[in-house]
């Protein structure tokens, strides 16, 4: 797989210090040129394969790190907070991401043969080795960038390659959760997408339960089982990950921001934010500014890395 490896690194090599676009749907790639930045946004479902340097991802209490030939399947969307580290030798993290259409999906298990039910209240991301086949399909996708006229035809033929490779890795059944009606997890993800929709809104958990059809005590074990998280502090989460990205913006004051957000309290939004973020609104923002905007732009514009 070193093969593999070394030319996937010099097709992703142009990418910035940022999430950076491929030209083919839904591919995307970073590079990290510090030796460490924090992450913290809520990330899109996708499939990130890391080609050099690594990554460890917190999401609530628990912690993934994975390395060059490893690949993260998130089949929700999760507040989370990432930290990059370069290689041994000092080269920067570098890594390519495919951000996951339940369309897609749903139209490629039509074609397969259907497997067992997913896992009892089980976790919405996980890591895994990656394969020489996936690689393989990976290269495939990533050498159209050099050829772009060849995009519409052949992009997705190579992304189903993609996602049938991971299908047929021990993270399959994530992706299959994804699109098949009824399972736990697609029915916790229609709540999550109310909360993301709505974080500033009073969240009322008996009307969440009965939106993914469970009672309250299984859609409450399903949630946390999914993320990690309550659904309240899922959408603290949100709410403060959106408040950061406004403040950074200079979309308004932190009092302002924190009502804007759906907080009662501007005291009980800088207590919750220092928490989350290590210090109050105003200092955490003047931090990140001080650093540049290139690194506001990673709070913004990362999320799928």
């Amino acid at each position: 797989m070193g093969r593999q490896l070394q030319e996937l690194r010099q097709l992703a090599s142009r990418a910035e210090n940022r999430r950076t676009e491929t030209g083919i749907p839904r591919v995307a790639m970073v590079q990290g040129e510090i030796p460490e930045h924090q992450l913290a946004a809520v990330y899109d479902p996708m499939v990130n394969l890391i080609l050099r340097g690594s990554k460890t991802m917190t999401v609530g209490d628990r912690t993934f790190r994975y390395d060059p030939a490893t690949y993260f399947v998130m089949s929700v969307d999760l507040p989370a907070v990432g930290s990059v580290h370069p290689s041994e030798n000092g080269e920067p993290y570098l890594a390519i991401s495919l951000t996951l259409e339940p369309a897609i999906l749903a139209n490629l298990l039509a074609d397969l043969p259907k497997p067992a039910g997913g896992e009892l209240y089980s976790p919405g991301f996980s890591v895994a080795p990656v394969t020489p086949d996936l690689l393989d399909a990976w290269l495939r996708m990533l050498r159209l960038m050099e050829r772009p006229n060849e995009i519409a035809a052949l992009a997705p033929a190579y992304e189903r390659e993609i996602l049938f490779r991971v299908l047929q890795g021990p993270l399959g059944w994530l992706l299959r959760d994804i699109a098949t009606p009824d399972t736990a997890l697609s029915r916790i993800g229609i709540a999550i997408q109310w909360i993301r929709g709505n974080f500033a809104k009073p969240l009322r958990v008996e009307a969440l339960a009965e939106m993914a059809a469970l009672s309250v005590s299984a859609f409450h074990r399903h949630f946390k089982a999914v993320t990690a998280l309550s659904p309240l502090q899922y959408q603290k989460h949100v709410r403060l990950l959106h408040a950061r990205s406004l403040l950074i913006a200079g979309e308004g004051n932190a009092t302002s921001i924190a009502f804007g957000v759906g907080y009662e309290s501007p005291n009980q939004f800088s207590r919750e934010y220092a928490r989350q973020f290590g210090l109050p609104p105003s200092r955490d923002v003047a931090r990140l500014r001080q650093k540049g905007p290139r690194n506001a732009e990673h709070l913004l514009a990362i999320s799928n890395g």
